[in-house]
């Protein structure tokens, strides 16, 4: 596909990072020395028939920017937790059978259904809040969640570290807690991307509290976008940053267009023209 190609081309400012939206929660991340970290990778529609045996419209509305193939090559797959959006089979095992060898890094619970699905233990890493993992310039460090069901309890995000650059922290799916801003914010994230939607995790006024507890300086919105039954407008929580004070690091992202950070990291026209990305924000 053609944001494969744009990703693999797209070369990371220093002290930078950059981020691609693909629906939901899932995302690519590169760094500036070119390692690439795919995040809760949801390539298929698997979810269409989940929610039709539970009376929800799960008919997914953006369609995969990615195939799973084009995964084939990433440093390391992460999931944040073992739901049918964020560890699909029908993303994981064709991008296997395309000859992708992981790593796959993952809680308990979601390790237990990677093995259940054959993956070999081999591929696969364990990990646990405040467990880093590092590849090259980029290191990840596991951050708690709190999940709305008992179906998986082990949710997690994920604070994503650029060496000499910008720290990201990515929610996963969670509730709001206090300790969960007192732990994040020892690691002084500068973006914050956040989960919303309408039932089970943070909802738009629990998010920009959130950010206003860790100074984030900007904040994007996710997991909002995919379902019918499950979406909500995210400008909800421009409006909640606004009651805050902090209206203005609210950012809206593209499905498939670049994000940098910082954003004074900017491309010439000529050549975002030449890739066919934005880089603006």
């Amino acid at each position: 596909m053609r944001l494969r190609s744009n990703i693999s081309k797209f070369s990371v400012p220093s002290k930078s990072v950059g981020i691609w939206w693909l629906g939901q929660s899932s995302w690519i991340i590169k760094s500036p020395a070119g390692r690439v970290i795919a995040l809760d990778p949801y390539l298929s529609n698997s979810c269409k028939a989940i929610g039709q045996s539970a009376g929800i419209n799960m008919d997914r509305m953006v369609p995969p920017l990615l195939a799973p193939a084009d995964l084939v090559g990433v440093d390391a797959i992460y999931l944040t937790h073992s739901h049918g959006d964020h560890l699909d089979p029908d993303t994981l095992l064709p991008y296997r059978q395309a000859g992708g060898k992981g790593p796959i890094v993952a809680p308990s619970e979601t390790i237990e259904k990677l093995q259940a699905l054959g993956i070999p233990p081999a591929e696969l890493i364990m990990t646990w809040p405040n467990k880093e993992q590092t590849f090259g310039d980029l290191t990840l460090c596991g951050m708690f969640g709190i999940p709305f069901g008992g179906d998986d309890m082990t949710h997690m995000g994920y604070v994503l570290k650029i060496a000499l650059g910008p720290t990201v922290y990515f929610t996963g799916d969670t509730r709001y807690h206090e300790v969960l801003a007192t732990c994040v914010s020892r690691h002084k994230p500068d973006v914050l991307v956040t989960v919303i939607n309408p039932f089970g995790n943070l909802d738009p006024g629990q998010a920009a509290r959130l950010a206003k507890d860790i100074d984030a300086k900007v904040v994007i919105p996710s997991h909002y976008d995919l379902f019918p039954d499950n979406s909500l407008p995210p400008r909800l929580l421009r409006s909640n940053l606004v009651v805050l004070g902090l209206g203005d690091r609210y950012r809206e992202l593209k499905h498939g267009k670049v994000f940098l950070f910082p954003e004074t990291a900017r491309r010439s026209a000529k050549y975002c023209k030449k890739l066919a990305i934005n880089c603006k924000r």
